[in-house]
């Protein structure tokens, strides 16, 4: 029984147009979460890079992924990320425990991330497992013209807030049969709290890959 890591890249970005192969760091952004898996070896049986795009392909490809074609009907804006890692998983001979999901509009990672919760995952038994970060801002919502606030009382200080997280998308580990049944967070998954500014980088437009550079000329090229 194998775990594998899943890249889903669909080339048809409207707002960052063939985001996945721009440079970060004079390496394409969809390297960063291959050799990140390829960094965790020991974990990781496989690297799946699923893919509609052949630049994408190539370079997946070239940086030592194994590439999937993804359906045109698989690949549009609407479409959820699980179908693809489905469609990873039927074209595939081999019995899946784990799948990793590492999304590449989320290439900046914590080293020992991936080692730490999947460690979690298997020592509690979960089915699955999703990255999230605590919020520290104040939210509310505008009814009528009027501010209201959700997570807070008006003077409230900011340290006083009620904790909220939030889903940061640096990482998903699944059973392979939760991906089969169309799911990869469980109604019992376990939420794994990630202390890092790495969250906070979430690639769609230009400006979130200049802020994606930002921090990778600070705080990982040498």
């Amino acid at each position: 029984m194998k775990t594998i890591a899943i890249i889903p890249a669909r080339g048809g970005s409207k707002r960052l147009p063939q985001k996945n192969i721009k440079l970060l760091g004079g390496i394409p952004l969809i390297a960063h979460s291959i050799l990140y898996a390829k960094a965790n070896s020991d974990i990781i049986n496989e690297i799946y890079v699923s893919t509609d795009d052949d630049e994408i392909k190539n370079v997946a490809s070239q940086y030592g992924a194994k590439v999937i074609d993804r359906p045109k009907s698989l690949s549009g804006d609407l479409e959820p990320t699980v179908s693809a890692l489905k469609n990873v998983l039927q074209q595939i001979d081999d019995t899946i425990e784990n799948v990793i999901l590492l999304q590449p509009t989320n290439p900046l990672r914590p080293q020992s991330l991936l080692k730490e919760s999947f460690n979690y995952y298997q020592e509690k038994k979960h089915d699955s497992l999703f990255t999230v970060s605590q919020n520290h801002q104040k939210f509310g919502k505008i009814e009528n013209q009027k501010f209201i606030p959700f997570n807070y009382e008006i003077g409230q200080r900011s340290q006083d807030l009620e904790p909220l997280f939030y889903e940061n998308g640096l990482l998903y580990i699944s059973k392979g049969k939760l991906i089969l049944e169309d799911k990869i967070i469980s109604e019992n998954a376990f939420p794994f709290l990630v202390d890092s500014i790495f969250a906070k980088v979430d690639i769609d437009t230009q400006e979130d890959f200049d802020y994606a550079e930002y921090f990778f000329n600070k705080h990982i090229k040498i």
